[in-house]
């Protein structure tokens, strides 16, 4: 899932310059390089096979995109525009809507992985049967091949990473038409995402807290860990630039895996980090060690002055590159470990914001 060299020659939508092909050629050279390959002289070709070896074994798992809906559900397909771009998403609302007059508890924007789609994203979390028992609306958006190769959310583009500019207006937008279209307010919005997707969804968080009132971030990254395509690298690496606090706190729950070989965990410690509210000298925390399905894991609490769980950070033992606790027949899914669906689900709901 760490492959963003063939979106990096995409027009930006705000008219920004991307780099160049002579740049992203030296970054896929210096990829190889990393990787034991050489990308000049005579075995130049070969080593450009091998890359595109290990990017076809990057591709989605086949047959993983067939939803099962419930009988009352509803899984409906739009697509919104601004003028920073237009987005397909896909929009659940579970059978337990409408019944006897009950109102849907809140929204979770879910932001897949690169190489993902929403239908392959929403079978390896799970996320749609826990909707059904919470009355929770969920919004898929996807990325566009157009605008990543790999349908990777651009988190590392500085066209990005802002308010009311690429791909975060656009994700913003199409949240608050569904959400007003159900009545949900703000306070009971939420977004969620797997590695690209939680790196964009922790821009949201900060850009947006009129918008969504906290943010799940499955093997992220924090913002401003990369500003273009070989930062990315490097911040993946944990190697990445200095994310300090914004000055905007954020409710946020994160999960990592100590066997991730392609987000460093080290990036969901900046997140936690970054969560945190400036105005608050000290913030009570608490910790504590648990198994849950064959992992062990810790997780941290960080509380808000009013005795809410602001941060939650987790932290699973064994688990690389995917979800915890997902289902099998999605891509980057682990059945091992704490349920992260039902836990980012728990966090949401139990203390909404004011």
């Amino acid at each position: 899932m760490n492959d963003f060299l063939k979106g990096v020659l995409r027009s930006a939508s705000n008219g920004s310059q991307m780099p160049s092909l002579s740049a992203a050629n030296d970054l896929v050279n210096r990829t190889l390089a990393r990787h034991g390959l050489s990308g000049n002289g005579a075995d130049a070709n070969a080593s450009q096979g091998a890359l595109s070896q290990m990017m076809a074994k990057l591709q989605p798992k086949s047959g993983a995109t067939a939803l099962t809906i419930p009988e009352g559900a509803t899984l409906a397909e739009d697509s919104f525009s601004c003028a920073a771009g237009t987005r397909r998403f896909l929009t659940y609302v579970p059978a337990s809507v409408g019944k006897q007059g009950d109102q849907p508890q809140g929204l979770i924007v879910m932001l897949h992985g690169c190489t993902q789609t929403p239908e392959d994203f929403a079978t390896g979390t799970g996320m749609n049967a826990l909707a059904e028992r919470h009355r929770l609306i969920l919004v898929y958006p996807q990325q566009s091949r157009g605008d990543n190769a790999q349908s990777c959310w651009n988190w590392f583009s500085k066209g990005d990473q802002r308010r009311d500019r690429g791909e975060p207006a656009i994700i913003a937008g199409l949240t608050r038409q569904v959400a007003d279209g159900h009545s949900i307010p703000p306070e009971r919005t939420f977004v969620a995402g797997l590695s690209a997707g939680a790196a964009m969804a922790v821009i949201l968080g900060q850009a947006y807290p009129d918008v969504f009132a906290a943010v799940g971030a499955h093997s992220g990254l924090p913002v401003g860990a990369a500003k273009d395509v070989a930062s990315a690298f490097a911040a993946m690496a944990g190697q990445g630039s200095d994310a300090s606090p914004t000055g905007q706190a954020m409710r946020v729950i994160a999960f990592h895996g100590t066997a991730d070989s392609t987000v460093h965990p080290s990036n969901s410690d900046a997140i936690a980090r970054q969560a945190l509210d400036p105005a608050q000298a000290q913030s009570l925390q608490a910790e504590e060690h648990g198994q849950a399905n064959g992992r062990d894991f810790r997780r941290s609490i960080t509380y808000a002055p009013n005795g809410n769980a602001a941060i939650e950070h987790w932290t699973v033992e064994g688990l690389g590159h995917a979800w915890s606790g997902g289902q099998a027949a999605g891509s980057y899914a682990d059945p091992k470990g704490p349920n992260a669906s039902a836990e980012m689900i728990r966090f949401f709901l139990n203390h909404p914001a004011a």
